[in-house]
């Protein structure tokens, strides 16, 4: 049996039409009143991802009891599910919207799921199942940061390190995915006690958020094809470790 689930209030407010067109399109096989239902819980899960997790979550799940056969509707639930830290669900929800969809782009989250499980073999194993170069770009970097993420789990900062020098690691240019690659960069030479380097990417990553306009997690910006003044005193290039 089902657990009791009671579908938590929508304010009239919200209408179907604030949900995202692409995911509005995917819900098109569902009868009328099913669409508005599922659109609305969907909109307002979206709107509640990063106050309240947990009635995100609520309201994702009222999406799925309607429409658990679509797409978007299956990865809003994982998405809410991994936001509040259910790994398990959220691992699952994954492998069924990649069932559905054929889709790879939310594998970086499904390493971090297994990592939150605790189990960062298998992470590096599902984020290696994959051909890196068939990915998209911002993909591509999600899962660098993931798979760095899991060697630091494994305890070996040196290959963290490695999972990174990917070509998108380019400090004279800021794209949407520079800060959270810098950043995650900074950190892992900073456990590697290699303290001077991390605050020269900390303050890259500072700066590319700001020269971006936006914060560091937004993935919607286009490409800013500018030099970035690294505030800090240069080091040239990287010390590689053998």
């Amino acid at each position: 049996m089902r657990p009791r689930h009671d579908d938590p209030d929508i304010p009239d407010s919200v209408t179907p039409d604030q949900l995202d067109r692409v995911a509005r399109n995917e819900l098109k096989t569902l009868t009328k009143e099913n669409q508005e239902f599922v659109a609305r819980h969907l909109a307002m899960a979206a709107r509640l991802i990063d106050e309240d997790p947990e009635l995100a979550h609520r309201h994702a799940t009222s999406a799925a009891r309607r429409g658990g056969r679509i797409g978007v509707v299956r990865e809003s639930l994982a998405i809410t599910a991994y936001a509040t830290g259910d790994y398990a669900l959220a691992l699952r929800e994954l492998r069924t919207y990649r069932r559905i969809t054929g889709r790879d782009d939310q594998l970086p989250m499904m390493v971090d799921s297994e990592r939150g499980l605790g189990r960062p073999d298998r992470a590096l194993e599902l984020g290696r199942s994959v051909p890196r170069a068939s990915l998209p770009v911002p993909v591509q970097v999600e899962l660098a940061i993931a798979m760095s993420g899991a060697r630091l789990d494994q305890g070996t900062p040196k290959l963290a390190l490695d999972e990174l020098r990917i070509p998108q690691l380019d400090p004279t240019t800021a794209y949407s995915w520079s800060p959270a690659l810098f950043s995650a960069y900074a950190t892992v030479l900073e456990d590697l006690g290699r303290e001077d380097e991390a605050r020269e990417w900390f303050t890259r990553a500072d700066v590319a958020a700001e020269a971006l306009g936006v914060d560091s997690d937004d993935d919607t910006i286009e490409v800013i094809e500018e030099e970035l003044e690294i505030a800090s005193h240069e080091h040239g290039e990287d010390r590689r470790d053998d």
